[in-house]
């Protein structure tokens, strides 16, 4: 007796290749009921995965949709999703490369603060789902010897982050996604930096003061208390040391200190 002959097996690369690719034929090997190549039900679904993909950047860059509109958002997410695939199954982790690639989008290079606004709502998507952990107690900072106070250093909770920009990054994500219905003004002449934490259940934003971007960067980055504050007065004429670690402390940055 004859044997049927079947359709050669589909490669992985050749199906993920066709999947990104919408220039791509349909892979050998994949048939429809009736035995035939299907490129019609190929396209369905490959277009259903990059429609997919797009409405998960659209829910995790709210702002940005705002400041693009709808239909340029969607152009913009869909060329993004062609050429970065996803390398987790879980999409509340896919766009972290979206503001990067932004930043490098030729047609958007008249409007540079778009990157960092990104950058705000992705840490807040990382701040939303990062590990629970007790943020360090205030009053922990009273039971270290004033001698060593200066050469202390911090632990970064799993929850914060810190975008440094020289565009009003702040007022902008205020007016497009978490703040709406205020009037806010934008001075895109104006440079803030925001904090983003998660000191219990709601991640909380808040605009640092004058220095307080580089002190917390340094502190971030592994400088002692001491070395910090140093750096952000010699940079930043009003920064105040108690001011912004007073901040950084109501806000849950820390987790611990290490005093050796």
């Amino acid at each position: 007796m004859d044997l049927p002959e079947f359709p050669p097996k589909v490669g992985v690369g050749d199906f993920g290749e066709a999947l990104w690719n919408p220039e791509a034929a349909t892979p050998p090997g994949l048939i429809g009921p009736d035995g035939l190549t299907a490129p019609k039900r190929f396209n369905v679904y490959r277009n259903n995965v990059i429609v997919s993909l797009c409405d998960a950047l659209e829910q995790t860059f709210p702002a940005l949709q705002n400041l693009l509109g709808e239909d340029y958002f969607k152009a913009l997410a869909r060329a993004f999703v062609v050429q970065h695939p996803p390398k987790s199954p879980v999409l509340i982790w896919y766009g972290s490369d979206f503001p990067d690639f932004i930043e490098a989008f030729p047609p958007l290079a008249s409007y540079p603060y778009l990157a960092d606004v990104a950058r705000v709502e992705w840490a807040w998507v990382q701040a939303y789902h990062a590990a629970d952990v007790a943020p360090l107690d205030p009053a922990a900072l009273g039971s270290v010897d004033p001698n060593v106070l200066g050469s202390i250093r911090f632990e970064k909770h799993p929850a914060a982050a810190l975008i440094m920009s020289s565009w009003p990054v702040w007022d902008l994500a205020r007016a497009n996604r978490f703040e709406p219905d205020e009037e806010i003004r934008v001075d895109l002449d104006r440079s803030q930096s925001v904090l983003i934490a998660r000191p219990e259940f709601d991640v909380e934003l808040l605009q640092l003061r004058p220095g307080g971007d580089v002190f917390l960067n340094a502190l971030l980055s592994g400088a002692t208390l001491g070395e910090a504050a140093a750096l952000a007065e010699g940079q930043v004429a009003e920064f105040s040391l108690s001011d912004c670690l007073s901040d950084c402390l109501s806000i849950g940055v820390f987790t611990d200190l290490v005093t050796a």
